[in-house]
């Protein structure tokens, strides 16, 4: 009996957090590797059909989709340039075709929920965070009633 209470009691103390997670999490955010770029996604409300999107992009760290919702000021349609001063990111943005994101059809729930909440028009954006990671966005303008909004989703990438 006293040999299990011995094994028990050594299991006990080798599942303990020893903090070493913590201090490699921390060492990489004082390096400045773990910092990334964080973007503006949100900024009004978000369409409640975006909201129901239940949908993984495929990459080396499979994210999930997340809804986007800003308060568009500009005329005429989003380009690259008024993309990327909008969700606050400083250098190049990338505009994919949406068969160019999407070549195999997996996404096509993702883009179909874009479309009913933007009319049909979708674009899709690519940015660099850091080496390796990108965001995908698949936004639409949406008008309701004078008041545009660029709508859609956005996914993390690893490329590596």
């Amino acid at each position: 009996m006293s040999s299990d209470a011995s094994y028990a009691n050594f299991l006990e103390q080798a599942n303990q957090d020893t903090g070493a997670e913590k201090a490699k999490r921390d060492a990489a955010d004082k390096s400045g590797r773990n910092k990334g770029v964080q973007l503006k996604s949100v900024d009004t409300e978000i369409p409640a059909g975006l909201r129901k999107v239940e949908a993984t992009y495929a990459s080396e760290a499979d994210e999930p989709f997340e809804p986007v919702a800003l308060a568009w000021e500009g005329s005429g349609e989003v380009d690259e340039d008024s993309f990327a001063k909008l969700v606050g990111h400083t250098s190049s943005v990338e505009a994919l075709s949406v068969k160019d994101f999407d070549p195999r059809g997996e996404y096509k729930d993702v883009i179909s929920a874009v479309e009913k909440e933007t009319g049909g028009k979708v674009k899709v954006f690519r940015i660099e965070t850091d080496r390796a990671r990108v965001e995908y966005y698949v936004v639409g303008l949406q008008d309701e009633g004078g008041k545009k909004k660029v709508v859609g989703v956005k996914a993390m990438a690893v490329e590596s």
